[in-house]
C-alpha cells in the first residue's frame, strides 16, 4: 500500500507509543498514557474492523467470582492470592465505571446468581457453609456486608426448572460491551489517540532506540515503545508467552414478552452463563464439553456447544417460554495455567498486557493502565 507524503507524515511519523489491539486493555492503556502525558503521540492498531478478541463479544458480566469459583480457587491457591485477585477485579470495575460513567456503558447493578441443581447439593452445602467466611473477606474489599446470600425463594419467580438452589451476589452487575468499547474509543480519540482498524501487525522488530512493526498492508511503523494487548492472540507476535486461546460461544434469543429473568447468572461451576439484555436472553459457555476444540484462535460455532446451549434454554432456563435464537457468535479469550495476568516487559522496548482469564470487563482497565506504566518507562 502506497502512502502519500501527507499520510506518512501525519499518521506514521514520530510515534511515541504503539499499542497493538483496540480492546479494553489497549484502549485503557492509550487513555492512561494520554491522560498522564498529553503530548505523547499514541497509535492503536487493530487487525479487525472492530476489536477482534472478546472485548465487545463477551457477555458483559460485571462480576468478580461466584462462591463456588472462589472456593475452587482457595483449594488451589493461597488465601492472599485469591482475594488479591478479587480486589483487582473489583477495583477494575470501579475504574471502568469512573472512566466512562454508568450510562455510557449501560451499567446496572441488578445482582448476580449462582444456580445449583439436585446433583450439586454437596457443592451448594459447601458454599453455604463457607458463605460467612467469604462474605467477611468481601466486606473488607467492597465495604458491603452479606454480599452473598441464599436466594432460593427467587427460583420460581425466574421460572427455572431443575434448579434447586440459588445464591445471590448483591454486588454483581452487567454492562453493554458494545457501548463500552464505543465510549472508550471516542474518549481516546478525543485525547488525540490515533485508532486505526483493519491494519494487522504481523511482526515486531526491535531496533536501536525503537521498534518496527511490520503490517499486513506493507506499511512499516516505527515507535519508541510497543505494548501488545491482543490477549488470546498474543503468541502470534510473542510466541514465548504462556497464554492459551479459549473460544467462547454465545447466542441471543429474540425478544421475549414478559421475560422473568433479570440479572447475571452462573451455572454449572461457571462454565455456562446467561443474562437478560432488555427482554432477550444471552446465553454462553459450554467450553468444557470439548476443551481441545475450543482451545483455538479460530472464530466459529459447533453443533455440540450450540445444541447444548439450546437444550439448557429449553429445559432449565426458559422451560415454559417459547423462544427463537436470533443470533450466534464467538469470541476468543486468553487463559493460562494460573489466573494471574501477564503484564511485563518482554524485551527492551516491547511489553505486553494479556491473559485476562475471561475476566476482561473486571480487570481490563487496570491491566491497561499497568501496561501503560511499562511503556512510560521505555520512552
Amino acid at each position: 500500500m502506497e502512502l502519500s507524503f501527507w499520510e506518512r507524515d501525519s499518521y506514521f511519523s514520530n510515534i511515541d507509543a504503539l499499542i497493538v489491539g483496540s480492546g479494553i486493555v489497549g484502549l485503557n492503556a492509550a487513555l492512561h498514557l494520554t491522560t498522564l502525558k498529553p503530548r505523547l503521540k499514541v497509535m492503536v492498531l487493530e487487525r479487525g474492523l472492530l476489536p477482534t478478541g472478546a472485548s465487545s463479544k463477551n457477555a458483559g458480566f460485571a462480576c468478580f467470582g461466584s462462591p463456588s469459583e472462589l472456593l475452587d480457587d482457595l483449594a488451589n491457591l493461597p488465601e492472599e492470592a485469591v482475594f488479591s485477585l478479587v480486589e483487582r477485579r473489583w477495583r477494575g470495575l470501579q475504574r471502568l465505571r469512573h472512566n466512562l460513567g454508568d450510562a455510557a456503558i449501560g451499567f446496572h447493578r441488578w445482582g448476580g446468581y449462582e444456580l445449583f441443581e439436585e446433583h450439586q447439593q454437596g457443592l451448594y452445602e459447601t458454599c453455604m457453609e463457607r458463605l460467612p467466611y467469604l462474605n467477611n473477606q468481601l466486606q473488607q474489599i467492597m465495604g458491603d456486608a452479606a454480599i452473598y446470600r441464599r436466594a432460593d425463594t427467587k427460583i420460581s419467580g425466574f421460572g427455572f426448572r431443575k434448579v434447586r438452589h440459588l445464591i445471590e451476589s448483591t454486588a454483581e452487575g452487567q454492562i453493554d460491551t458494545g457501548k463500552m468499547i464505543l465510549a472508550l474509543t471516542r474518549k481516546v480519540q478525543a485525547l488525540g489517540v490515533l485508532v486505526l482498524n483493519g491494519l494487522e501487525v504481523q511482526q515486531l522488530q526491535e531496533e536501536p532506540g525503537s521498534v518496527k512493526a511490520h503490517t499486513a498492508h506493507g506499511i512499516p511503523i516505527k515507535a519508541k515503545a510497543v505494548l501488545v494487548a491482543t490477549n488470546g492472540f498474543a503468541r502470534t507476535l510473542l510466541p514465548q508467552l504462556s497464554i492459551v486461546p479459549a473460544r467462547a460461544q454465545v447466542l441471543i434469543t429474540n425478544p421475549i414478552p414478559d421475560l422473568r429473568i433479570k440479572g447475571t447468572f452462573h451455572y454449572d461451576r461457571g462454565y455456562y452463563y446467561f443474562r437478560n439484555i432488555g427482554n432477550r436472553v444471552l446465553f454462553g459457555g459450554g467450553r468444557n464439553l470439548d476443551f481441545k476444540t475450543e482451545q483455538t484462535t479460530e472464530f466459529g460455532l459447533t453443533e455440540l456447544v450450540q445444541g447444548q446451549l439450546e437444550l439448557l434454554l429449553r429445559e432449565v432456563i426458559l422451560p415454559d417460554t417459547p423462544f427463537e435464537v436470533e443470533q450466534r457468535w464467538s469470541g476468543i479469550m486468553g487463559m493460562g495455567a494460573e489466573k494471574t495476568t501477564i503484564v511485563q516487559q518482554v524485551s527492551g522496548r516491547i511489553s505486553c498486557a494479556i491473559r485476562l482469564g475471561g475476566m476482561g470487563i473486571a480487570i481490563g482497565s487496570l491491566v491497561g493502565e499497568e501496561g501503560a506504566e511499562l511503556v512510560l518507562q521505555q520512552i
